[in-house]
């Protein structure tokens, strides 16, 4: 089922460049990261699943890129760009291979398969 965002054309044109440029940096920060690493994990202080991510990863021998964007009481407008972008509700977002996988149960479920393995060495 396709995910559901508005169409541009359902956007009255005096506001659309402020849509889109709604918290650009943040989310040009971690597309840029995604381009240059295997495997991208946007996470938060505080919120114990992007810690228990990255463990998983290096349990796992693979290595990533860890961005961290505030706490639960600061800098959540920004990562609601994030959230507008992808389309993912929590923290951790991982990305392997520019495609987002997910969280921590998600992340996990590869590694324990071995996807994740398959899915790094394309």
């Amino acid at each position: 089922m396709p995910r559901a965002i508005l169409d541009e054309e359902q956007i009255h044109p005096a506001v659309r460049a402020r849509v889109a440029g709604h918290q650009q940096a943040i989310v040009q920060e971690v597309i840029a990261a995604v381009r240059s690493n295997d495997v991208v994990v946007v996470g938060m202080k505080q919120n114990p699943f992007p810690k228990k991510a990255c463990a998983a990863l290096e349990q796992a021998g693979q290595p990533f890129r860890y961005l961290e964007y505030g706490s639960y009481l600061n800098h959540w407008r920004e990562r609601n760009a994030l959230k507008l972008w992808t389309g993912w509700p929590t923290f951790p977002m991982v990305f392997v291979k520019g495609t987002l996988v997910g969280g921590y149960n998600d992340l996990k479920a590869l590694i324990d398969s071995g996807e994740l393995q398959r899915l790094v060495a394309r």
